[in-house]
């Protein structure tokens, strides 16, 4: 099996692939099957988040480029971006990881989201597209928090 431990200069060039979603993509420890079907691990260091794009390599020199797998997605465009702000507004009190672009969100497809939105007066597009979340939101929603706590505790 293919140990991919180190993630790599995006601009090398790759000797195969792995195409995964967004809830592998956060994973650090992971059984995957190369694009090509060989076996590899992810042997990475807590807190990556793999994007489409990256490279991972292995000790022995191999290079495999990263891609992000279609998912079932929802999709809002917006040129009032009021408007958009205010559903990211929304979608992040929710806890939804979302991707935030210029002019539209995108989120992994939930009926019930949808239709808060629609009911916002925005159109919901459906649609089978790579999922990329800003990092932060989606490692709060996979329950990857780091930060510390400093407290005194006086025990009689």
């Amino acid at each position: 099996m293919i140990e991919l431990t180190q993630l790599l200069d995006k601009n090398l060039d790759a000797e195969g692939s792995l195409t995964l979603p967004i809830e592998q993509r956060v994973r650090s420890r992971l059984r995957v099957k190369l694009d090509d079907g060989r076996d590899a691990g992810l042997f990475l260091p807590r807190g990556v988040l793999l994007r489409g794009g990256d490279r991972l390599g292995s000790e022995d020199g191999l290079i495999i480029a990263v891609h992000a797998a279609d998912e079932t997605v929802s999709t809002v465009h917006a040129d009032d971006p009021t408007l958009l702000a205010r559903a990211a507004y929304h979608l992040g009190n929710r806890h939804v990881p979302l991707q935030v672009e210029t002019g539209w969100l995108r989120y992994l497809h939930d009926h019930v989201l949808d239709d808060m939105l629609r009911q916002m007066q925005l159109e919901v597009v459906v649609e089978q597209a790579p999922f990329e979340p800003e990092a932060g939101a989606y490692q709060q929603a996979a329950h990857h928090h780091h930060h510390q706590h400093t407290h005194s505790h006086k025990h009689d």
